[in-house]
């Protein structure tokens, strides 16, 4: 099961914190400056793979990616598959990729809804959902395109409103 995943940039402020077992929010704050803290003092040339067991307790594995000024994190336990996680972020940032072109760090403050709702295609309940950036930007298109057409539509047309009831 994925239990946490986040991005956090090089100055390390979390963009994006998303706990799929309960933490109080004070524990989480210090889960991601404990990540932050392992993520900046290793060097580019090691595994992008963690025993995060000292962090999350037991059985815990992290696994990240390092895009420019971002750290794209993935905390999970046994039952996954590292490699498959470290897939799975890829899938995510390609993603934001095709959704913001060329992502960055604005895009993803500036659109924090959009990038919920990527991810929220890709892992529900810390289970995983969709493998394929394809398939998650045709959900998240047409989210979008709902989400247009409902703020167009009026709950009550303007050509009954000014009329009383006969």
């Amino acid at each position: 099961m994925i239990r946490a995943v986040m991005v956090i940039n090089t100055q390390g402020k979390h963009r994006l914190a998303k706990f799929y077992d309960f933490q109080p929010v004070e524990k989480q704050q210090e889960l991601i400056r404990s990540i932050y803290g392992v993520l900046c003092s290793r060097a580019e040339n090691v595994s992008n793979f963690i025993e995060a067991d000292s962090i999350f307790g037991p059985d815990t594995r992290l696994v990240y990616k390092h895009f420019a000024t971002l750290y794209f994190v993935f905390v999970f336990d046994s039952c996954e598959n590292e490699l498959a996680m470290l897939d799975l972020i890829q899938v995510f940032v390609e993603t934001l990729d095709r959704c913001f072109k060329n992502v960055c760090e604005l895009d993803i403050v500036f659109n924090f809804n959009k990038m919920h709702t990527i991810l929220d295609e890709i892992v529900v309940g810390g289970q995983v959902m969709e493998t394929s950036s394809e398939q998650v930007m045709k959900a998240v298109d047409e989210i979008t395109r709902l989400e247009k057409s409902s703020n167009a539509m009026s709950i009550v047309p303007k050509s009954i409103s000014g009329r009383q009831g006969r």
